[in-house]
């Protein structure tokens, strides 16, 4: 991709007109990592651009926008711009195209302003970003405050970029966050939604969520999640302290390699226990707080706008957190039964995680699970074959539709999987023993 950047560039620069990397992508390149995306801006305006390239796609053309393919890459493009207003705290009123200097006073933090030259191999820094990426400091570009009223999201992205990257807050952009923490409510929830994923994939998430917290930016955008700060646990069970640090140190419990829904579901999964919390009996409860964590949760997800499979999955994980040891009591055929839900691996690392959570944490009974999940995997590593349907039980015990034939085939599975069952009449005459009345 780095190859064709710079084709891009030289063949811009090779029809006259100004051309540089941008933003991110000057950034990373700086702090010694490879960029994942190249950024072009230029005084070639659309029109121009369009002109002179062979595939371009106008993604905000309005704004000085396209997209540029080249090499088999994709590759933003946009025209040298100040922005004139942001009365809805996202988009510029009006664009005006203009000069290099110009177009970075108009972005969002120092570090994001730069611009880069691949033919000369040189900087071109209109905002100190250099200095700021020494200092390794999060610094919005001039007054911070007309920055956050520009686009609100910008709050949320302080935030991600000051601990992704492990920089601190320049003062006078920190209060500017605190004070207009409020603003983060408005922003739509799909950007939201997309600036947490990117924070919760990161190991820096949990500084992330304090500083949330400090500002007042996650009372605004989860404040389910907020209401778990100060919440008391009972001290038998939880001596690394209240729910928020329990959750917190869950979350650092997790694998650099977890997937999206797991991480959720890890963070939100005790956020019921804010509602089911009961201190009348010998110890602090919170009886059925999986179940409660699991219905917040959807709340959440469903206001952030993700899709409905996830928030079916990361609920059903919340849901079912608390069941896990439940698989000892349980019946051969239905045990392994749970073994073969898609979901069980990811569920059993939730446990490992709110185990270790624990203080003091004892993953003895997490092991043991593994264990027999490993051993029952070895005598059935997959979904066996159905041997009846349901109208062969309708035909067998002579009933008619209704919810018992699901509870008669859910029967014969469980014992398909126990290994007493393999054979089409042996379940059929099974059926007739303990179902025929």
């Amino acid at each position: 991709m780095r190859g064709s950047a710079v084709e891009l560039v030289q063949i811009l620069q090779d029809a006259g007109y100004e051309a540089y990397w941008a933003g991110g992508c000057v950034r990373d390149m700086l702090l010694g990592v490879e960029p994942k995306d190249f950024d072009i801006a230029t005084n070639a305006r659309p029109e121009e651009l369009k002109k002179l390239l062979n595939k371009t796609i106008p993604i905000g053309e309005a704004f000085g926008v396209i997209l540029a393919e080249h090499g088999d890459q994709h590759f933003e493009i946009a025209t040298f711009r100040s922005d004139s207003g942001y009365s809805d705290g996202r988009r510029p009123d009006a664009v005006l195209f203009t000069t290099a200097e110009e177009d970075a006073q108009r972005r969002d933090f120092t570090i994001n302003g730069l611009f880069y030259d691949p033919i000369a191999d040189k900087v071109l820094d209109f905002v100190s970003g250099q200095k700021d990426l020494d200092n390794r400091l999060i610094r919005f570009i001039g007054e911070p405050h007309e920055r956050i009223l520009e686009d609100h999201l910008r709050i949320l992205r302080a935030v991600r970029f000051k601990n992704t990257l492990g920089f601190q807050y320049h003062p006078e952009t920190f209060g500017a966050l605190k004070k207009h923490a409020n603003l983060a409510g408005n922003v739509s929830s799909e950007r939201i939604r997309d600036e947490l994923n990117k924070m919760i994939v990161h190991p820096s998430f949990p500084d992330a969520l304090e500083d949330m917290e400090d500002t007042g930016v996650l009372a605004e955008i989860l404040p389910e999640v907020q209401e778990m700060k100060g919440f008391a646990q009972p001290l038998q069970y939880h001596t690394e302290g209240d729910l928020w640090d329990h959750t917190i140190l869950a979350i650092k419990a997790l694998k650099p390699d977890a997937p999206l829904n797991l991480r959720w579901a890890v963070f939100l999964h005790d956020v019921g226990k804010t509602r089911t919390y009961d201190d009348t009996k010998e110890r602090i409860r919170f009886d059925h707080h999986a179940e409660v964590s699991a219905e917040i949760a959807g709340v959440i997800l469903r206001r952030l706008s993700f899709s409905r499979k996830r928030i079916h999955d990361i609920c059903w994980l919340i849901e079912h957190h608390m069941s896990v040891y439940n698989v000892f009591e349980m019946e051969v055929g239905r045990r392994r039964h749970w073994f073969l839900q898609q979901l069980f691996l990811e569920l059993l690392e939730l446990n490992r995680c709110d185990t270790l959570g624990t203080i003091p944490a004892d993953l003895t009974q997490h092991g043991k699970v593994l264990e027999l999940y490993r051993e029952d995997l070895a005598s059935m590593p997959r979904e066996p074959d159905r041997l009846l349907t349901g109208e062969d039980v309708m035909e067998i015990l002579s009933l008619k539709p209704g919810p018992r034939i699901q509870e008669v085939l859910d029967a014969v599975r469980f014992e398909q999987l126990a290994g007493r069952l393999s054979e089409r009449d042996e379940a059929e005459n099974w059926v007739r023993r303990e179902f025929e009345e």
